[in-house]
């Protein structure tokens, strides 16, 4: 476990610029960030999965929510990484004892601990990333002090495969996840439907490789860390002919990185979560676009709201409507894609919104 203190007061900025103290030790307990003088009584925290704040994607976009909102207020923040499932309890009891307001914890890998921690807690206030917090799994949040943020991808994945669709030229499009758990296949299935559009309108057959939309299953590799199995579930899809490739698990998208330029294929790839041509620029010529989840600002706005002493216990679910999600812009592919594709797509997300074209999930129906 890594636990980081970042001073984000102004009267700190003015003094000392960005502190940070960061301590190695599983489940330790965080030190005293030092003098807070300046800074609001607001002490909102963060844990992160396994995937680290680095990570390009939904732990490191939940961070920057974090950190937009305690700077806008004033106030001091602790994050701490979790590197192994064991850590996710302890960090999160750790933070309680600390005195945080407000915990975040990012992924529905967190979604035990958080109820467990939050129903032990309830003068603390919880609000938990992609996940109901309904840890026993009976339809409801676990606890009325719990903020779900969700994000209902599927109609932003949805665009990406039409996208996909209308780019391949083999005729042969790929995707595989980390684990079968909802909001990974959430970007799978999407993606499927959209292909499915896309040659239902332009009488194409397309093949989408790595997800089965009657099984709802497909390929996944068991984790949501890069390495071997990441590049041999990517490397199966090349060898198939698929070149465009939807990774989906965070930085599991680097070893299909390693695959496609090993390949030596003219392979493009989707990113997921954050505008990868933007947050990854040593990869930036291999995304065709992204499947974007504004983690940052749902975060944001939850964090604020604490802060400025109004805790909704509503879940947030971002849609293509509100602008929780949405597709990032083709950037370097602006050229190389069909000219009236950017007009289809805005077509498409008035249809979507209306309801004229229908996109599932397991959070639309």
């Amino acid at each position: 476990m890594t636990i980081t203190f970042r001073k984000t007061g102004l009267a700190g900025l003015a003094v000392l610029g960005t502190s940070a103290l960061v301590l190695t030790g599983c489940a330790s307990a965080p030190e005293d960030g030092g003098d807070t003088d300046g800074a609001i009584d607001y002490l909102p925290c963060i844990v992160s999965d396994f995937g680290g704040f680095d990570d390009n994607s939904f732990n490191e976009l939940s961070l920057g929510g974090i950190e937009t909102a305690t700077e806008e207020l004033g106030a001091d923040y602790i994050a701490v990484e979790s590197n192994t499932d064991a850590d996710y309890l302890p960090n999160i009891e750790n933070l309680v004892a600390e005195g945080c307001d407000l915990v975040v914890t990012v992924g529905f890998n967190l979604s035990a601990a958080t109820s467990e921690a939050a129903l032990a807690n309830p003068d603390v206030s919880f609000a938990i990333i992609d996940d109901f917090g309904d840890a026993d799994f009976d339809g409801a949040t676990d606890s009325d002090n719990i903020k779900p943020i969700l994000f209902d991808t599927a109609g932003a994945a949805f665009l990406a495969g039409y996208v996909a669709a209308s780019y391949t030229t083999s005729g042969v499009v790929g995707t595989f996840g980390g684990m079968n758990f909802p909001t990974v296949s959430i970007f799978m299935d999407g993606f499927a439907q959209g292909v499915d559009y896309y040659n239902s309108e332009k009488g194409a057959s397309v093949e989408v490789l790595g997800w089965d939309r009657d099984a709802q299953d497909g390929t996944f590799i068991g984790s949501f860390e890069a390495g071997t199995d990441a590049r041999n579930a990517a490397q199966n899809l090349i060898d198939q002919g698929a070149d465009v490739l939807l990774p989906v698990g965070g930085p599991i998208y680097l070893s299909a990185v390693e695959a496609v330029r090993d390949s030596g294929e003219s392979i493009v790839m989707i990113g997921v979560d954050a505008d990868l041509t933007v947050t990854d620029p040593d990869n930036a010529d291999l995304f065709l676009t992204s499947i974007l989840k504004q983690i940052s600002v749902a975060t944001a706005d939850v964090v604020t709201a604490v802060g400025e002493g109004s805790f909704d216990a509503t879940p947030y679910v971002g849609t293509l409507e509100n602008g929780g999600i949405g597709i990032a812009p083709f950037h370097d592919y602006e050229s190389q894609v069909d000219s009236e594709l950017a007009a289809e797509i805005d077509a498409l997300i008035a249809g979507i919104i209306a309801g004229d074209i229908e996109v599932t999930s397991y959070l639309a129906g």
